[in-house]
């Protein structure tokens, strides 16, 4: 065979073998490109390298992150990293491969997270948006966070998180569908389940700390101690009768609190809020001395008196026979509970936390007919037998009033009633 035989045999083997490579790329296969230009739809024509064909790179697919002008971005002699997406024309020699550069990032990303999925490891990225149902991070891919899974409560707003750079739990991933489920909301328990370890482990009985007001409950309020909630019984929110927790506190409020007990066993924490106030019966004799007389609100009624609150979480007792000069059933004929009365210490106990209390001492007493007219036909018999009518009737008085009135309730005993009642009649006597 001639030299020039031989010759057109090598180059059509060349040429041949340069059409056969073609075939060898394929849709998913990573090549490198050089870039060969930029056109004026912001495109980049590359040369595949060790195939003879070219590829395009549209902006849109040159990164993960938006781009504005190619130009910044790359220039003519780069060689870039490419992920083959698809084929453009159908001749071997005219064909053409759409390429991108962001799926091959994006394919990298995928593999690094699947990585940190397998070892148990959590990502940090930024909340870009806030969509219908939850949030969209931006991973290097694109994460989606559901809204139950963006707290350990309930979120009402999620636009706060939005421009937030959190960590999150990869709860499921699957690359094939661009599929990337995170959890906040898994990160912030654990975090509170070691904040509440340690400070369970610190806290004790008798200590005196500052928490703010979580939750309101008909029951209580619970406060936040800093990652542990505790809980505030409503009869330990205040010396006075608290009815709702939410009529004297409000969420956010900040509080300071005694710790009353810790159980981790049943993870529960009681704290008290009216143990850390001044007590309300520190001073009293002071601040109600016997004979002075006082605003006040009937609290509860009894069989056998009113209770009324003069200060905050203090409350004394207007027996039933201290309420007015008319003889009454029961105090529901003439009180009611809310009632603003002014009443008159009658005497004070403050190691008893008692304090009696009397109406009918700040009103006038009646004069009926019958012991005006009485007076004046017979002054001295008047007198005498007044004198002994007015020992029987404050007897019969006394034990009356007081048959039905418990000491514990009304803070005097029988004798301390009926005593005081003789004493009287005597020193009435001797004035007569």
């Amino acid at each position: 065979m001639s030299e020039n035989g031989t010759s057109q045999n090598n180059e059509n083997n060349d040429l041949l073998d340069a059409l056969n490579s073609i075939d060898t790329v394929k849709v998913g296969d990573v090549v490198k490109g050089e870039v060969l230009a930029i056109d004026d739809d912001q495109q980049a024509i590359v040369g595949i390298a060790d195939t003879g064909v070219e590829g395009v790179v549209p902006k849109k697919e040159l990164s993960t992150k938006p781009v504005d002008d190619i130009k910044e971005v790359i220039k003519v002699g780069d060689v870039l990293d490419l992920v083959v997406i698809s084929k453009i024309g159908s001749d071997k020699e005219g064909g053409s491969y759409l390429l991108s550069q962001r799926r091959l990032e994006a394919r990298k990303v995928w593999d690094d997270i699947q990585k940190e999925f397998e070892a148990g490891h959590t990502l940090t990225a930024p909340v870009t948006q806030v969509v219908k149902g939850g949030l969209v991070v931006d991973a290097g891919v694109r994460g989606f966070v559901p809204a139950s899974m963006a707290s350990d409560h309930f979120v009402e707003d999620l636009s706060q998180f939005k421009g937030q750079t959190l960590e999150f739990k990869i709860v499921e991933i699957e690359p094939s569908e661009n599929r990337l489920i995170l959890s906040h909301r898994a990160i912030v328990e654990k975090q509170r389940a070691a904040q509440k370890e340690e400070i369970m482990s610190k806290l004790t009985a008798g200590d005196i700390v500052e928490g703010k007001v979580a939750r309101l409950t008909n029951f209580g309020a619970f406060v936040d101690l800093g990652g542990v909630d505790g809980l505030v019984h409503v009869s330990e929110i205040a010396f006075e009768r608290v009815e709702k927790p939410s009529d004297v506190l409000k969420v956010g409020q900040e509080v300071k609190v005694k710790v009353l007990s810790v159980d981790p066993d049943r993870d529960r924490i009681s704290l008290s809020i009216k143990q850390t106030l001044p007590e309300p019966w520190d001073g009293i004799e002071e601040k109600a001395p016997q004979g002075s007389v006082l605003d006040g609100t009937v609290k509860r009624l009894t069989s056998f008196g009113a209770f009324v609150e003069v200060f905050p979480g203090v409350e004394g007792l207007v027996h039933i026979s201290q309420i007015s000069h008319q003889h009454i059933a029961t105090p529901a004929d003439v009180l009611k509970v809310g009632q603003e009365i002014k009443v008159k210490v009658l005497d004070v106990r403050p190691d008893d936390h008692r304090l009696a209390l009397s109406i009918k001492a700040l009103e006038e007493k009646p004069q009926s007919a019958d012991d005006s007219s009485e007076n004046h036909s017979n002054n001295n018999r008047g007198r005498n037998n007044g004198g002994n009518n007015r020992r029987r009737n404050n007897r019969n008085s006394a034990e009356t009033s007081t048959a039905n009135a418990p000491e514990e309730s009304t803070g005097f005993s029988l004798g301390d009633l009926i005593g005081d009642s003789l004493k009287k009649d005597m020193e009435d006597n001797e004035n007569n």
